[in-house]
């Protein structure tokens, strides 16, 4: 009887823990997400400021102190996400899950690193949490949107810089030729750093031409680091618009949950997140 009663309230326990921690719908959920959020923040920024030598030498004790703090609220938060769920095998081998332990491990570690510590600025990522907060139909679909047209333009994008690989290894080879190692161009790799500064249009001005036909190879390669940068953007641009024109065309209206479209006409639940149309 004891052990019933005991199982019962774990049980009750587990079912607040999950709607507190996964229900961003709920005012509980909302208000825990905004906590974690604000937690995040203030985290990343203690260990911005612990870098800047002046304030850690005169705040150094409670920067620690309020990184171990945060660090025990993610310890917790962590572990009530696993047992908070019938499956936590699932979150912990999740994209989240990763993230979220990622953000707790330096601290640890820094008991046998030393300057593991700095790592913590990793819980920047667990900031993509804002995406499943503002559980929008609106934002879910624009991110459905946009995740399709990168995938349509993931074989395209590769091709491309694939292509672009071997066209810097080209120009570096021949800047090395051109210009040779009294210019600067001491070696193939070193041309090619220089070729790839140059087609991003970085310039660094470490390495520069001094002969030329150096020079209007140099020019050349400005002016085509302009069309390599656009040509990506437009790739992934043109999916986005094709992406948008098929939708339109299907007319399908976004489920009310999560804003999926991807569906058939006659489903009678979304096959995204389970939501009844």
């Amino acid at each position: 009887m004891c052990m019933h009663k005991i199982k019962s309230k774990y049980n009750i326990f587990k079912q607040r823990a999950h709607i507190i921690i996964y229900g961003t719908s709920t005012k509980a959920g909302r208000y825990f997400d905004l906590i974690l959020l604000g937690l995040i923040l203030l985290s990343v920024l203690l260990v911005m400021m612990e870098t800047v030598t002046e304030f850690d030498l005169k705040y150094h004790d409670e920067l620690v102190l309020l990184e171990w703090i945060i660090t025990g609220f993610f310890t917790i938060e962590y572990f009530l996400r696993i047992i908070s769920i019938n499956r936590p095998w699932k979150y912990i081998f999740s994209f989240y899950g990763n993230i979220d332990l990622l953000a707790i491990l330096p601290m640890y570690l820094s008991f046998f690193f030393i300057g593991t510590s700095i790592l913590s600025v990793v819980r920047s990522l667990r900031l993509l949490r804002l995406f499943k907060i503002l559980n929008h139909p609106q934002f879910t679909s624009q991110s459905v949107q946009l995740k399709k047209a990168i995938n349509a333009s993931r074989g395209k994008i590769v091709v491309f810089i694939y292509f672009v690989l071997i066209i810097t290894i080209i120009i570096g080879a021949l800047m090395y030729v051109v210009e040779g190692k009294q210019s600067g161009f001491t070696s193939i790799p070193a041309s090619i750093y220089w070729t790839i500064v140059t087609l991003t249009t970085v310039g660094y001005g470490d390495i520069s031409p001094v002969t030329p036909l150096g020079q209007f190879i140099a020019s050349f390669v400005m002016i085509l680091g302009y069309g390599i940068i656009a040509v990506p953007t437009g790739i992934v641009t043109a999916e986005i618009a094709k992406t948008v024109q098929n939708l339109s065309h299907h007319s399908q209206t976004p489920c009310k949950d999560c804003g999926s479209e991807d569906y058939p006409n006659n489903a009678n639940f979304c096959p995204n997140c389970g939501n009844s149309f």
